[in-house]
């Protein structure tokens, strides 16, 4: 409980702070310690909960913390704190309200924690809307830019349309089962009222972490965001959501038969779409936009398997993926031309920007020793472990689907390196800048050789 009152907490300290302090400087330097120290807080509670050897209940049931849903929190909060260290002086140039939007960071981790240990649907509707509703607010916070408020109104609504679903969902899944509490929900003699509340969830989701055909607010979307949140909206909001998608759909494993063919159907589509979509694509915003539609269809294969070993693939994918991309996003807040012929030439100018830049771009597609290909490789075998007839298909089609992202991450490779340009970044990347990247280009390549680093302690 601890991590969670303090993230709601320094929510609010954001908000006075913002009153009293003008310069966004020191904002930002404040809004560091304050992850830092959520980032303490954090491991504190890992530590009792891995010494109490099981997982501790809180508010009768409705909430449930296991040594992994507290690892998970922990690596959220270090992905968060790596993301603001980097990202700080470009959410300095989106506006003046640059406390505010802190604040509402915090208040999405405060969303992230609760979809990480709810064992209430209740519970998991609210972690939902509270990491969905400061998106709506910071997609559209550069006033300055159509696209910017274009983006928030499409998000707000497709929001409010899906959270239509989810309530409908939890309804028929409360009338088919009698219980909002998951571990107490009984699926041994279903009915179509279970069955269709589990449909409306799995729609709901697919919404939230743009899996096809529920995908069409994502490109617009990220591309009309300030580059700085769209970051955050496409990495840490998204495994977060993520985590709680495979732990909801494991509570349902009784009726598998019926909604692992619908999944299946969703990550073809999602797969298929996202991968030929960003192939077409000369923005490399919208390209990264399109390229988060086809990393959900890997990452579906977590809620395709849902046991043990998709729930562990399912932190080390979103470990990968979001570093990956947070560099990515990170770098292309600077750039003046955000096309692929705005990278040309990169290598010269930042070689160590560009180095660190194709890493993540390797690790994206899932080259061996980078993060992404144990990722892709855990998400395939607990495919695998499903025994499901047409789930040998189904994993070539997304290894076919992989060699097809070669083109479009090469691409940005290929302009960095081998096409002659000047390209003209907004503002100066910083040595400190320079250093957070490398960090996550060191921990890119030691996930890459020794993923198990991330589960030593479970």
């Amino acid at each position: 409980m601890k991590p969670l009152i303090a993230a709601a907490v320094f929510g609010v300290l954001m908000m006075f702070a913002s009153l009293n302090v003008k310069e966004k400087r020191n904002l930002s330097n404040f809004a560091n310690v304050l992850f830092l120290i959520l980032l303490g807080i954090n491991i504190w509670e890992f530590v009792e909960v891995y010494k109490h050897g099981a997982s501790i209940e809180a508010f009768k049931g409705m909430i449930i913390y296991s040594p992994l849903s507290v690892w998970f929190n922990t690596l959220i909060v270090a992905l968060s704190l790596f993301y603001s260290l980097y990202n700080a002086r470009g959410i300095e140039r989106v506006g003046v309200h640059v406390g505010e939007y802190y604040s509402l960071i915090f208040f999405m981790l405060v969303g992230a924690h609760l979809l990480s240990v709810y064992n209430h649907v209740l519970i998991l509707f609210l972690g939902i809307e509270i990491i969905s509703i400061p998106q709506y607010i910071l997609a559209g916070a550069d006033k300055r830019s159509l696209k910017s408020s274009e983006a928030s109104l499409k998000y707000f609504l497709m929001g409010a349309f899906s959270t239509g679903i989810t309530l409908m969902g939890i309804t028929l899944l409360f009338g088919g089962t009698g219980t909002f509490e998951l571990n107490a929900m009984d699926f041994s003699e279903w009915n179509y009222m279970m069955l269709t509340g589990v449909i409306f969830l799995l729609i709901s989701f697919g919404f939230k972490v743009s899996a096809a055909p529920m995908h069409i607010w994502t490109p617009d979307v990220y591309d009309g965001a300030p580059t700085a949140f769209a970051g955050f909206m496409a990495t840490v909001v998204k495994a977060s959501i993520f985590m709680a998608f495979v732990n909801i759909f494991i509570h349902f494993y009784e009726l598998k038969d019926v909604w692992q063919a619908l999944i299946a159907i969703v990550i073809v589509l999602t797969l298929l779409i996202g991968n030929i979509t960003a192939v077409y694509q000369q923005s490399v915003k919208r390209m990264l936009a399109y390229s988060s539609i086809a990393q959900s269809g890997f990452m579906l294969f977590a809620v395709y398997a849902s046991d043990a070993i998709a729930v562990k693939g399912i932190v080390l994918y979103a470990i990968a993926y979001t570093l990956a991309t947070l560099m990515l996003f990170g770098v292309l807040s600077h750039m003046k031309d955000q096309t692929y012929d705005g990278f040309n030439g990169l290598s010269k100018k930042e070689p160590f920007v560009a180095f660190a830049l194709t890493v993540a771009l390797l690790s994206l597609t899932g080259i061996p020793l980078t993060a992404g290909f144990f990722a892709k490789f855990y998400m395939l075998q607990a495919a695998f472990n499903t025994g499901i007839d047409y789930t040998l298909y189904l994993v070539l089609f997304a290894l076919l689907m992989s060699a097809v992202s070669v083109y479009y991450y090469f691409r940005l490779i290929w302009a960095m390196y081998f096409k002659v340009g000047n390209p003209i970044l907004d503002f100066e990347i910083s040595k400190a800048q320079k250093a957070i990247l490398a960090l996550g280009l060191v921990l890119i390549i030691v996930v890459g050789i020794y993923p198990d680093v991330l589960f030593f302690f479970l």
